[in-house]
């Protein structure tokens, strides 16, 4: 849960393919921008049983990143961001 939560706030706030004479310039992920531990936000899981079968849990988290974060921003500046990436509207630190 918590490497899907930062792998959505990694795409909100970097996440951008570019081209190049027609091609694009990230390879691989070692030229895609993610956040570093000390950018990242902590993050607490807590699992709740449910009594039926273990399943995977991880994907969930990156979907409501974006948004979330999106709004989080949009609660304390009162700018309202709908591109993304979203360090191209507003610096982060």
């Amino acid at each position: 849960m918590q490497s899907g939560a930062l792998f959505g706030l990694s795409a909100a706030v970097f996440g951008e393919i570019t081209f190049a004479d027609g091609a694009v310039e990230q390879g691989n992920f070692h030229q895609y921008a993610a956040l570093r531990m000390a950018q990242a936000p902590r993050i607490r899981v807590q699992v709740l049983e449910s009594g039926g079968p273990i399943r995977g849990i991880g994907e969930p988290g990156t979907p409501p990143a974006a948004p979330a974060l999106a709004n989080a921003i949009f609660r304390a500046t009162g700018q309202r961001i709908r591109a993304l990436p979203l360090r191209k509207h507003i610096a982060f630190v």
